[in-house]
């Protein structure tokens, strides 16, 4: 595990001393807690939905700043800075998601002379342009999958694929999360497709413009932890396997990536850094990677500009608290520890419990919460902000919690993993429990054999024939 130093949270450098959390759910809560660590106040945002939850609860105080449509409250930058201006914060933790990589937010906190907790606003704004964030990674050496400049017509994007060789995965230069992406298997799926990716694009983001990347079939997502500070220290905090997604969106992850040669293991971390530093990174981010099963080898995919859902895994494993550090390093203290000082230990799994229906295409089902006993044990985290009588609205994502178990190898983890699933009592919503422990114990899983296709080929009709 990480040295004490490391454990300890410390105290920012700089005075901060209040800070506004612009996030709502368990990220809220979880920023709210590692303030209370650095013995910082903490002012919290809430829409009408939201203004009797979990995280009004555990702040200092809460601001209502709209009606339950993030657009009118979570989204609202005007009404997001007038909160930290008036209740007297001195900086703004975004938490991830809703204003978390909003280049024009971050560049509106400084201004206002807000700490804004995150990457610096140019850095926000170079990472969430993908291509962008993909010519900085091919400027740093570290290996890009085959791709296409910005295309403008179906013509340009016909006359790309073709060089690229089908199936390609058409991408939003704006996109994230895995929306604003699809694959395309031949040029008349493309031709049919581009026009429409590039107004769903426009739609989702403001920012039509789209490219081609090459589709890797038999693929893994490989992510590294990064955090750096302001004096220029980087370090990497180990990698993830977020591999087991549905529809480009997390499910499992884990920590460290099984199946990967130590070598391609050590060069993705290299790698992580390498780009961390190319931006300057003085925050927590996470880098994106592709491992091709196949050929043992990986590319760049994107920078995350924030703390990530899945940070857990990483904590659990490293023993450091990653949105502590955030705050630290967002007031202006050294990082505090070097690459040498990170000791990974053990094995993290986490799950997303969502109330989500996997019998009908994971498909969001809001409802109230009758029922919820998270589970305990030897190694369990849970991370969330469900309890009983909690209203699920159709506004917002469907996380009710993240359950991660640490062990000493993976397959205790798994087993911990396992046995919290079973102890977990939520009623009152559908949700992914029972799929995801499907998941868990399934010999391609327990093997390490999945890949990102894994759950729409071979998970989602297992457990569909297992629920008939």
């Amino acid at each position: 595990m990480a040295s004490p130093a490391v454990l300890d949270a410390g105290v920012a450098a700089r005075p901060l001393r209040r800070v506004l959390v612009a996030n709502r759910g368990e990220i809220a809560v979880r920023v709210i807690r590692a303030c209370r660590t650095l013995g910082l106040q903490t002012v919290v945002v809430t829409s009408t939905a939201d203004r009797d939850g979990m995280a009004a609860r555990l702040a200092d105080r809460a601001v209502c700043i709209g009606p339950p449509p993030a657009g009118q409250s979570y989204l609202a930058v005007p009404s997001v800075l007038s909160a930290a201006l008036g209740t007297g914060c001195d900086a703004v933790h975004p938490g991830y998601g809703f204003l978390s990589e909003n280049p024009e937010f971050a560049a509106a906190c400084v201004a206002e002379g807000l700490t804004f907790v995150g990457p610096r606003p140019e850095a926000v704004a170079q990472a969430g342009d993908k291509a962008r964030a993909r010519e900085l990674a091919r400027t740093a050496g570290i290996p890009t999958l085959d791709g296409s400049p910005i295309l403008e017509t179906t013509e340009a994007a016909v006359a790309a694929a073709r060089e690229l060789g089908f199936p390609v995965l058409v991408k939003a230069a704006a996109g994230g999360g895995g929306r604003g992406m699809s694959v395309v298997e031949d040029e008349g799926e493309l031709r049919g497709r581009f026009s429409a990716a590039a107004e769903e694009a426009r739609a989702a983001f403001g920012d039509g413009r789209v490219y081609l990347e090459r589709f890797v079939r038999n693929a893994r997502h490989i992510e590294v932890q990064v955090v750096g500070d302001k004096q220029g220290t980087v370090v990497h905090v180990g990698e993830r396997d977020c591999t087991l997604q549905r529809r480009h969106q997390k499910v499992v992850e884990e920590s460290p990536a099984p199946n990967i040669p130590e070598q391609v293991r050590q060069d993705i971390r290299c790698s992580g850094v390498a780009f961390a530093e190319a931006l300057g990174l003085d925050s927590a981010g996470t880098v994106e990677f592709i491992y091709d099963a196949d050929r043992q080898t990986y590319a760049f995919l994107e920078f995350n500009a924030r703390i990530q859902v899945e940070h857990p895994v990483s904590e659990l494993v490293s023993g450091i608290d990653l949105v502590a550090a955030q705050l630290r390093v967002a007031g202006g203290a050294p990082l505090g520890f070097t690459q040498d000082d990170v000791h990974l230990a053990g094995h993290a799994v986490e799950v997303r419990i969502t109330t989500e229906d996997p019998a009908r295409g994971f498909v969001p089902h809001p409802g109230t919460v009758t029922a919820w006993e998270p589970p305990a044990g030897q190694g369990i985290r849970v991370d969330s902000h469900c309890e009983p009588g909690y209203v699920v609205t159709p506004f917002y994502d469907s996380l009710l919690a993240k359950i991660v178990a640490h062990g000493p190898d993976r397959a205790t983890a798994v087993d911990r993993m396992i046995a919290a699933l079973d102890a977990l009592r939520v009623e009152g919503v559908p949700t992914t429990r029972e799929f995801c422990r499907g998941a868990l114990d399934h010999p391609d899983f327990r093997a390490g054999r999945v890949t990102t296709d894994w759950i729409a080929t071979r998970g989602l009709p297992d457990y569909l024939e297992k629920v008939r």
